[in-house]
């Protein structure tokens, strides 16, 4: 698939941290998260993308047009206990999958994962797992990603 016309893919780098951040705020707003929540974690979260982008723990795949970053993606290298399920140890976890709404409808998304999911090929991962928004399930679901049986506890900050 080729990108529209105008619009260019690239890898992501320490420097578009804040792209990627805002982004993540503007992703997290969208899906109805509470504002105040969105905000207190968003400096903690560049913190972090600065570092995992630096140690090259988090990978990111951005389309611009122009100057302007307009789609992203990222993935979480994981190393996980080998299981019957997964033999490699390495997991990678999708995340951060975000298009401007001016840009939606174009397949800008599908066109970031097949990225993303040849990376986890190339680098020989058996399981790629994410979370799924509403608006994006159908995309994920499309490219094969099944539901799991995974259970969640949030524990409360003491």
């Amino acid at each position: 698939m080729t990108l529209p016309l105008g619009l260019t893919l690239r890898p992501a780098g320490p420097a578009d941290a804040e792209a990627i951040q805002a982004q993540r705020d503007a992703m997290f707003t969208d899906m109805g998260s509470d504002v105040a929540r969105v905000q207190a974690s968003s400096v903690p979260g560049l913190v972090w993308l600065r570092s995992a982008l630096a140690d090259g723990s988090y990978s990111g795949v951005l389309i611009q047009e122009g100057e302007n970053v307009v789609a992203g993606a990222g993935v979480l290298w994981q190393t996980l206990p080998p299981s019957p399920r997964t033999v490699t140890p390495l997991r990678a976890y999708i995340l951060n999958v975000y298009v401007a709404p001016s840009q939606r409808g174009q397949g800008l998304a599908r066109q970031l994962m097949r990225v993303l999911l040849a990376e986890c090929r190339a680098r020989g991962v058996e399981q790629v797992s994410l979370h799924a928004s509403d608006a994006g399930r159908p995309t994920y679901e499309r490219l094969g990603f099944m539901p799991t049986n995974e259970m969640r506890l949030t524990l409360e900050a003491p």
